[in-house]
């Protein structure tokens, strides 16, 4: 559990600081941010792997 958690916060702390430094978007930084739950495989993951693929699907039409 401590690498699967600290996965999600590296992710979510590399958002923030590139957040902060206006590098990306709020949008770009929560898709980053999710993306560590599915990297680590956190109870999240099959949730969050649901929502980005409903995104997508919204994003592209299909």
């Amino acid at each position: 559990m401590a690498v699967t958690l600290s996965v999600t916060i590296l992710l979510a702390v590399a958002a923030a600081l590139l957040l902060r430094a206006r590098q990306v978007g709020i949008g770009t930084a929560l898709v980053l941010w999710l993306s560590g739950f599915t990297a680590a495989s956190t109870g999240l993951s099959g949730p969050v792997n649901d929502f980005l693929a409903a995104i997508a699907r919204l994003v592209t039409g299909h």
